[in-house]
């Protein structure tokens, strides 16, 4: 592994750069100033639920094309644009005084942040390193995790000395920085496409599939229900973080300083996840990877003390190091790498949808009085079935990984 990275640094702290900054766009990073948004444009939460989730699947219907783009365009090209589209959208925030326009800055920082800062370091890692797929994929995702650990705490501590708007226009500068930093990384880029013969990775019956033929296979849609399902009520559980906190009747700043401890978990797993996915493949470890999900938010509904939370967030943070790597290698190892770009990108926007679905159903639900303790129950249990349906899909499928 020591070796991997000291050969491989320069394009693995670029995977690890963009997933960093991808932070801005992250339900994690947002979801913070949920209160002082709410505040400032009078909104409830079922209407803030809602404003996030149009501006998310807005974004996740552009992302079916914009993902394509990693096919044709080079990272060290592509990469900058994105970056700095990003960087736009936190200003946009910052200065935006209409409440009209705040959907379409939710778009921008969910379509530059979430989707496409990470969805090009995932397509990079899992094209450019075949073999060590799974180590390239967690060392690049440490960027998301160091961001998570860190930007929690260090944001509700900086919302008592700076306004929430100053805080987005010192994102946007952070961004702007950073996009020279990529291209100096990148000015020596790996094979950017995989026409490359050396850099070809076949999937199912050893052939590549198109988006068209990956669409219509019924492992994609067995698949479905967990990825949109992860991304669905990971987002919303950090989304609604501060309403969670009030119901449990926990100061906001004890609650965000159990993160760093879910983000060492996630970290944990995310490295031990890379490791054993080069070894044994998705096909053994993938339908397994969301049964933490449904302790955690049994933890989460029941548990009234810190304690309990903690436990839960080390559940939680096991499922989120996995789904790091597990996923997007999946793409690569059962569909191949030729079509990559655009068959990630379909379900990057999937992924996208649920978070986009997951926050305004809790916020509806919340208007309607239905609790957050009951949400979560009935979330464990969709977790139980999502992990039956991934079972049944890669146990029809893997017999046709090595035809």
């Amino acid at each position: 592994m020591y070796n991997f990275i000291i050969n491989n640094l320069r394009w693995l702290t670029a995977g690890a750069l963009l997933t960093f900054l991808s932070s801005f766009g992250q339900t994690y990073f947002i979801s913070i100033f949920s209160g002082e948004i709410r505040n400032t444009f009078n909104l409830s939460h079922g209407d803030w639920g809602s404003i996030y989730g149009f501006g998310t699947f807005a974004s996740a219907i552009v992302m079916i094309w914009a993902g394509g783009l990693t096919d044709i365009m080079r990272v060290r090209k592509l990469g900058p644009i994105v970056l700095f589209a990003l960087a736009t959208s936190c200003l946009l925030m910052a200065f935006n005084p209409l409440v009209i326009l705040l959907p379409l800055v939710i778009f921008c920082l969910r379509l530059t942040g979430q989707g496409m800062s990470t969805h090009i370091s995932a397509v990079a890692m899992s094209r450019w390193f075949v073999s060590n797929r799974g180590k390239a994929l967690s060392v690049a995702n440490l960027g998301f995790s160091i961001g998570e650990a860190l930007i929690p705490i260090l944001l509700v501590s900086a919302l008592a000395y700076f306004a929430w708007q100053e805080i987005w226009i010192i994102a946007a500068l952070i961004t702007l920085f950073a996009i020279p930093i990529l291209i100096w990384l990148l000015r020596q880029e790996r094979s950017p496409q995989s026409i490359d013969a050396e850099d070809q990775s076949f999937g199912m019956n050893n052939r590549h599939w198109t988006r068209k033929q990956t669409l219509i296979h019924p492992l994609f849609w067995f698949m479905m229900p967990a990825f949109i399902g992860q991304s669905a009520f990971n987002t919303a559980f950090f989304f609604l973080q501060v309403h969670f906190s009030e119901i449990k009747g926990w100061d906001h700043f004890n609650l965000v300083a159990m993160f760093p401890v879910y983000t060492g978990v996630a970290i944990t797993t995310m490295i031990l996840s890379g490791v054993l996915l080069d070894k044994f493949g998705t096909a053994k470890l993938i339908p397994f990877f969301q049964l933490p999900m449904i302790v955690a938010f049994l933890l989460f509904a029941y548990g009234d003390t810190l304690l309990m939370a903690l436990i839960g967030f080390i559940f939680l943070g096991i499922t989120s190091g996995a789904n790091t790597t597990l996923p997007n290698a999946f793409w690569a190892e059962f569909f191949g790498t030729k079509y990559l770009g655009t068959i990630k990108a379909a379900a990057a926007a999937a992924m996208v949808l649920g978070s986009a679905i997951g926050p305004a159903i809790t916020g509806l639900l919340l208007d309607f009085d239905i609790s957050l303790n009951i949400q979560y129950v009935g979330i464990s249990i969709f977790f139980a079935f999502s992990s039956a349906f991934m079972w049944i899909g890669v146990s029809r499928s893997k017999v046709h990984l090595f035809k």
